[in-house]
C-alpha cells in the first residue's frame, strides 16, 4: 500500500507543485516564502484526496482519486496579478475568491452533476486543450531563466539545460517502462538540475534554510479579501474544474468497474469544491481530481481508494515538512521550463483527446470548437487587444480558459440543444483540399437497389 501510494504521489508531484511556482515567482515570492507556498498546496491536496477518497457523509466519490490544485486556475490567477496594484493583496484576493467558489461550488454539485449532458466532450475537451496552450508560455520563460531583466535572459545556457531536461524526459518516457517511466518528469528534473550545478545556476539556500517541520500558517500572506471581478473568474475556473472532475469520474468510474452514477458524481463534486473552499485557509488553491493518476489506475491494476488515501497521507506528510516541499525550489528555472513543455503540452495533448471522441465530422462540432479555441488563444496571440476595457473586465477576459470555456458552453448550447432540428445530426464528409466553405459536403446518398 505505502510503495503504491507513493507511485501516485510521484506521478502528480510536478503537477501539484507547478501551479504554486507559476503565482508565487508571478507575485515576487521569496525562495523562502516561495517554498511554503509549495508545501501548502501539498498539504490542502492531502486533506483534498482524503475527502475524496474516504468520503464523510454525502461528500466524496470514494474512488481512487488523487486531488491537487488544478491548472485551469493558473492562467486567471496571474490575470489577477497582473490588475491588482499592490502585489501583497494579489494573494489574499485569490484566496478570498477561491472561498467563495468553493461555496458555491459545493451548493451547487448536487445540481451540477444533473447538467452533465450540457458538457459533452467538445465543450470539455476544448477547455482542457486551452488549459495546456495557455500554460506553455509559462513553460517557455522558465526555460529563458529566473531573470527577464537579465542580461543573459535567454542565453543558449538556459535554453541548453531546458533543452538537455526536455530530451531526458522524453528518453525516460520512450525507453523505460513501470515506475520509472510514470516518474519520468521528477527523474528529469533531479538529473536537469544535477547538469546545472557546473553553470552556477542552482540555489541550494532554500533546503538549508527551512525547517524539517512545520506547519502551514492560516492565512499566512493576510486576511482573505472579496473582490467581485476576482470572485467571478474564479467562479468560471469551478465550473471548469467541475467539468473536468464529472468527466474523471466517469472514466475512473468504468477503469473500476463500478459506473459513477448521480450520486457519485454529486459527492465526488462536493469533495473537490469543500477541499477548494477549505484550501485557502491554509494557503492553498482551487483543487480537483488529477487525471494522470486514473491512467496509473488502469495501468497498475491496482483500484483500491485506500491505496489513493495512502497517497495523501504522504502529500500531508511532505506539506507539513518544509525542507521536503522546498526540494522543488532547487530546481532551476530553465530546468523547470524543459519538463514544462511535457508536463504542459501533455494537458493540452489530453483534451485533443478528448476532442477526438468530439464528434468533429459534424459541422457544428467543428464551428465550436474552431470558435472557442480563437477566442481562448487571445490573450497569449494578442495580449493587448482587450486594452481599452476596464480593469475589472480584463481580470476575466484575460483568461483565455474562462473565456473558451465560456463560448465552448454558450455555442454547444446554441448549435447542438436549442432549436435543434432532426438535420442538424446530419454527418457531413470533411472538406477537402481546396475545397471552398459554400460547397456542399454532405455524404452522396447511397444508391437503392
Amino acid at each position: 500500500m505505502a510503495t503504491s501510494g507513493l507511485q501516485h504521489v510521484a506521478a502528480m508531484y510536478a503537477g501539484v507543485v507547478a501551479p504554486p511556482l507559476i503565482v508565487g515567482a508571478a507575485v515576487g515570492l521569496s525562495p523562502t516564502e516561495l517554498t511554503f507556498l509549495t508545501g501548502a498546496s501539498l498539504f490542502t491536496a492531502g486533506l483534498a484526496t482524503f475527502l475524496q477518497t474516504l468520503g464523510v457523509w454525502k461528500i466524496g466519490a470514494r474512488l481512487p482519486f488523487v486531488n491537487g490544485v488544478t491548472f485551469a486556475g493558473v492562467a486567471p490567477m496571474l490575470a489577477i496579478i497582473d490588475t491588482t496594484e499592490n502585489k501583497a493583496d494579489a494573494l489574499p484576493v485569490i484566496f478570498g475568491a477561491v472561498i467563495v467558489a468553493g461555496l458555491l461550488g459545493f451548493i451547487a454539485a448536487p445540481y451540477f452533476s444533473k447538467l452533465v449532458r450540457f458538457f459533452p466532450p467538445v465543450v470539455t475537451g476544448t477547455v482542457i486543450t486551452l488549459i495546456g496552450i495557455s500554460l506553455l508560455p509559462v513553460a517557455f520563460g522558465w526555460a529563458q531563466g529566473p531573470n527577464p531583466g537579465a542580461d543573459d535572459y535567454g542565453s543558449t545556457t538556459y535554453l541548453g539545460l531546458a533543452g538537455i531536461t526536455l530530451v531526458i524526459v522524453l528518453l525516460l518516457r520512450r525507453f523505460t517502462r513501470g515506475f520509472l517511466k510514470q516518474i519520468a518528469v521528477l527523474v528529469g528534473l533531479v538529473l536537469g538540475t544535477l547538469i546545472a550545478m557546473p553553470f552556477g545556476v542552482t540555489d541550494f539556500s532554500p533546503v538549508t534554510e527551512a525547517d524539517i517541520v512545520g506547519f502551514p500558517t492560516p492565512f499566512h500572506f493576510g486576511a482573505p479579501q472579496f473582490a467581485a471581478a476576482a470572485i467571478i473568474s474564479m467562479c468560471v475556473v469551478m465550473l471548469v474544474s467541475m467539468t473536468e472532475s464529472t468527466a474523471d469520474m466517469l472514466a475512473l468510474g468504468e477503469i473500476v468497474d463500478r459506473p459513477a452514477n448521480e450520486k457519485t458524481i454529486a459527492g465526488g463534486l462536493r469533495a473537490d469544491t469543500l477541499g477548494s473552499a477549505i484550501s485557502p485557509l491554509f494557503n492553498g488553491f482551487i483543487c480537483s481530481a488529477f487525471a494522470q493518476n486514473i491512467g496509473l489506475v488502469a495501468m497498475t491494476r491496482i483500484r483500491s481508494r485506500f491505496v489513493v488515501a495512502c497517497g495523501g497521507g504522504f502529500l500531508v506528510l511532505m506539506g507539513l515538512s518544509p525542507v521536503a516541499a522546498s526540494l522543488i525550489s532547487v530546481v532551476p528555472r530553465p530546468v523547470l521550463g524543459g519538463a514544462g513543455v511535457v508536463l504542459f503540452g501533455s494537458v493540452a495533448a489530453s483534451g485533443i483527446q478528448t476532442l477526438v471522441r468530439a464528434g468533429l465530422e459534424k459541422d457544428n462540432n467543428v464551428l465550436i470548437v474552431a470558435v472557442s479555441l480563437a477566442v481562448g488563444i487571445i490573450p497569449i496571440t494578442a495580449p493587448e487587444f482587450y486594452h481599452s476595457f476596464p480593469e475589472t473586465a480584463k481580470i476575466i477576459l484575460d483568461s483565455g480558459i474562462s473565456t473558451g470555456c465560456v463560448m465552448a458552453v454558450l455555442l454547444n448550447l446554441v448549435f447542438n440543444h436549442l432549436g435543434r432540428r432532426r438535420d442538424d445530426d446530419e454527418v457531413t464528409a470533411p472538406m477537402e483540399p481546396g475545397q471552398e466553405i459554400g460547397e456542399s459536403r454532405t455524404r452522396p446518398a447511397a444508391p437503392v437497389h
